[in-house]
């Protein structure tokens, strides 16, 4: 896509700033950036670094979008040589980095549905690159501290990005995963889009339904009624 990586890394990519630069500065993103300068002269470790807080909108800008899968915290660990998992895409981890549990089930379960085996490869990019928005709710996170940068503002910016593809497109796909990603699907018209909810792929709850519900051929299924390329999902 030759419209991506135009901007300056940290920065939001033209076609959702167009939509949703307005955000950005708003007291609330005024006050969040306060509060990650802040963190970061205390000496805190944030994740993901800065130049992918929007990894997820740079990779798939907002008239690219077609499937959007919404996580909740970024990852805050590393792996054994100090890398950070987190890279801006929700479930997603640098190439290198082996794919945490929730990844791995998610893994199986397109290899069940689609017969595609599997690589150990991690990075969801090519995902991204063609129109899966990754997001996070809450894009940043402390080291080590789960849920750390919930409640400071990154939730009003993503519910604004959810609510503005819901309004200003059709016929995204929606993958709503555990109770947490289902809440933001009130603000979602399903007259207007496909909703796919599921318990999260978490080892915790992926066997009470998210395994065999064939989410990813319906996913495929309904972007090629609607005359649209589906999502290669092998990596």
């Amino acid at each position: 896509m030759t419209s991506i990586n135009k901007q300056k890394p940290g920065q939001l990519h033209p076609s959702w700033q167009a939509v949703i630069g307005d955000e950005l500065e708003k007291p609330y993103m005024q006050a969040l950036r306060h509060f990650l300068k802040q963190e970061k002269a205390a000496g805190k470790v944030i994740f993901p670094p800065s130049a992918l807080i929007f990894n997820a909108f740079n990779h798939a800008p907002f008239d690219k979008v077609r499937v959007v899968i919404i996580g909740q915290d970024p990852y805050h660990g590393q792996d054994d040589k100090g890398q950070p998992q987190a890279h801006g895409l929700s479930f997603s981890v640098p190439k290198g980095i082996a794919p945490p549990p929730s990844l791995v089930n998610i893994f199986k379960d397109i290899a069940s549905d689609l017969g595609i085996k599997m690589s150990r490869n991690g990075d969801l990019t090519p995902w991204a690159d063609q129109g899966v928005l990754l997001l996070n709710a809450t894009l940043t996170v402390e080291q080590a501290k789960a849920g750390a940068h919930q409640g400071k503002g990154w939730e009003t910016f993503t519910d604004a990005a959810i609510a503005t593809l819901n309004k200003h497109r059709e016929g995204l796909v929606f993958v709503l995963w555990g109770s947490y990603a289902q809440k933001k699907g009130d603000m979602i018209d399903a007259q207007r889009h496909l909703v796919l909810r599921s318990p999260h792929p978490s080892p915790l709850s992926a066997h009470r339904g998210f395994f065999g519900n064939h989410q990813f051929s319906t996913i495929n299924q309904y972007l090629t009624q609607r005359g649209q390329t589906p999502i290669d999902w092998q990596l």
